[in-house]
C-alpha cells in the first residue's frame, strides 16, 4: 500500500479494489444486508479486505482514514478493520474508535468491526467505557456496537450482571439493536445457564426481545434438547 495518501493514488485504490470485484459474492452480500443509497458496494470477499487493512494499518493509516470517501461499503469496512490491527495506546484506538462508528450504516460494518477489535481482551476497564458511551447514544448503530462489544468480550461471569442491566436498560426499538440484545443473552445463556435462566425469568426486555432471546438460545446446537423444551415456559 501506499506511504503517502493522496486524492491521485487514492482513486488509483478505489480502481484497485474494483479490480477485486466478485459479482457473485456482491450479489450474495447484497441480499444478506439492507440496502443504502448512501454506499456502493463492490463485492469483495472478507479475508481480502482484511489482508488489504492490515498492510494500510502499518504505514501512513491516519492519511488514508482522513482522504477515505466513506462511499463505499469496502473503504468503509476497511476502515474499521484497520482499527482492530493498530499496534496504538488504548486510549489512541479508543478515539479512533468512537471517530468510526459515525459511518457504520449496517450490522456487517458493525460486527465486523468490532469482532477485529482484539485489543479489548487487554482493556476491559476502557472497553466497557467504550460501551457505556456508545449505549447512551440514540443512534442505531452506536447501540449495536455497544452490545456486539459486550458479546464479543464481556461473556464472563464478572460481567453477568451489568451485562443484564445493560439489557434492561435499552431504550431502542430497532430491530438490529433488538436482534443484538437477544444474540447475547443467548450467548450468556450458553456460557452460564443458570445465572442467565435467573435472569429471563425476572427482566425488564420487551416481548418481542425476551421471546427472540429464548428463540435463539433454543436454536443453539450447544443447548440440549431437555433444556429447549424448558425454555418454552418462560415466553412471554
Amino acid at each position: 500500500m501506499y506511504e503517502v495518501w493522496n486524492k491521485e493514488n487514492y482513486n488509483k485504490f478505489i480502481e484497485y479494489l474494483y479490480s477485486l470485484q466478485d459479482l457473485e459474492y456482491k450479489e450474495f452480500s447484497s441480499s444478506l444486508m439492507p440496502t443504502n443509497d448512501e454506499y456502493e458496494l463492490i463485492g469483495i470477499r472478507f479475508p481480502i479486505l482484511k489482508e488489504i487493512a492490515k498492510k494500510i494499518s502499518k504505514n501512513n493509516y491516519i492519511e488514508f482514514i482522513n482522504i477515505n470517501n466513506h462511499k463505499i461499503f469496502e473503504e468503509i469496512m476497511i476502515h474499521g478493520l484497520i482499527i482492530g490491527y493498530l499496534n496504538e495506546d488504548i486510549n489512541i484506538i479508543i478515539k479512533l474508535s468512537k471517530e468510526y462508528i459515525k459511518y457504520i450504516q449496517n450490522w456487517s460494518l458493525c460486527d465486523s468491526f468490532v469482532a477485529n477489535l482484539h485489543i479489548m481482551n487487554k482493556y476491559p476497564s476502557e472497553g466497557l467505557n467504550l460501551v457505556k458511551w456508545c449505549l447512551k447514544h440514540k443512534m442505531l448503530y452506536y447501540k449495536r456496537v455497544g452490545y456486539v462489544l459486550l458479546l464479543n468480550y464481556f461473556v464472563k461471569d464478572e460481567y453477568l450482571d451489568l451485562i443484564f442491566s445493560l439489557c434492561d436498560t435499552n431504550d431502542s426499538d430497532e430491530y438490529y439493536v433488538k436482534m443484538a440484545i437477544s444474540w447475547l443473552i443467548a450467548e450468556c445463556y450458553i456460557f452460564n445457564p443458570s445465572t442467565t435462566i435467573n435472569y429471563i425469568k425476572n427482566n425488564k426486555l420487551d416481548k418481542w426481545t425476551h421471546n427472540k432471546a429464548i428463540q435463539k438460545i433454543r436454536e443453539s446446537r450447544r443447548v440440549n434438547d431437555l433444556e429447549k423444551q424448558m425454555l418454552l415456559k418462560y415466553k412471554k
